[in-house]
């Protein structure tokens, strides 16, 4: 059973934390703290919003969905498709 998005696309496979992290830059986010293979995220771009990134390769795809990329995309107020396109994932 495939992840799909509304629109019929995949969730991306094989990004890592550090892949994630860098592309969460374009919404602001930055590293707040380090706490053994789990980084701490934070931006101030429509209100403060925290999130938690596992540091691994690559991060499993119900965890990028469920715990990353549809919290962002809510607090954005935007698709996880809206979302996927600005960090190029």
């Amino acid at each position: 059973m495939s992840k799909e998005r509304s629109s019929g696309g995949k969730i991306p496979r094989n990004v890592s934390g550090s892949d994630l992290v860098a592309a969460l830059k374009v919404l602001g986010y930055q590293t707040v703290r380090q706490a053994g293979s789990h980084l701490r995220l934070t931006t101030q771009l429509n209100g403060t919003h925290h999130l938690t990134v596992p540091a691994h390769r690559p991060i499993k795809t119900g965890t990028l969905l469920g715990g990353i990329l549809k919290p962002v995309a809510a607090h954005h107020k935007i698709s996880v498709d809206e979302l996927l396109q600005k960090l190029d994932l």
